[in-house]
């Protein structure tokens, strides 16, 4: 059988957790951002290429590729336990922040890879934080469809599939309106 972090180079994985008793990991907007930082900081170092990603205010979603012999599960460990521990000491808490390690999923076939993107970035709309995704300010969307500059993208990827950010915003939007529509309906249908 084989071992549990089995990443290999080249391959997308969809990394996800969420708080210890589904409680809020991150509590400030400078959370948010050291989180990403910390990303930021050791992404190249440990071979992560950064696809997608969304901080939620209990939970959050990476969609990453390895890019070399390091598993990705080494740059999960850095970049959470520092921030765990940067947290326990802002809030003068102990203890696990996270619900238990973190869950990862291989994504293999390249156009799931794209919605697992658009998955991604809807995740604020579709919990009703905001009305649109480029609305939260915790996720790359914004820089895949051009309106901030960024380094946690990557930018080939994102041309391997849209020709402009343009392209993608239409393709994210057309679920969105999806999702209004389903909405909608279910009003009709459970009232």
């Amino acid at each position: 059988m084989p071992r549990r972090d089995a990443f290999a180079q080249g391959e997308y994985y969809h990394i996800y957790n969420r708080g210890a008793g589904r409680e809020p990991m991150f509590f400030t907007p400078a959370n948010y951002e050291h989180c990403l930082r910390l990303v930021q900081q050791h992404r190249l170092r440990h071979g992560a290429a950064v696809i997608a990603y969304c901080l939620m205010p209990n939970h959050y979603h990476f969609l990453l590729r390895q890019e070399g012999d390091l598993p990705l599960s080494r740059f999960l460990q850095v970049v959470f336990n520092s921030y765990v521990q940067a947290v326990n000491l802002q809030e003068s808490r102990t203890g696990t922040l996270f619900e238990g390690r973190f869950r990862h999923v291989h994504v293999g076939r390249e156009e799931y890879v794209v919605a697992l993107c658009r998955y991604i970035h809807l995740n604020p709309v579709k919990a009703g934080i905001v009305a649109r995704p480029e609305q939260w300010p915790y996720s790359n969307y914004l820089e895949w469809v051009g309106s901030r500059n960024g380094t946690l993208k990557d930018e080939a990827f994102m041309r391997l599939f849209f020709r402009s950010g343009a392209d993608y915003q239409r393709f994210v939007e057309d679920e969105v309106a999806e999702l209004r529509a389903r909405d909608q309906l279910g009003r009709y249908v459970w009232d």
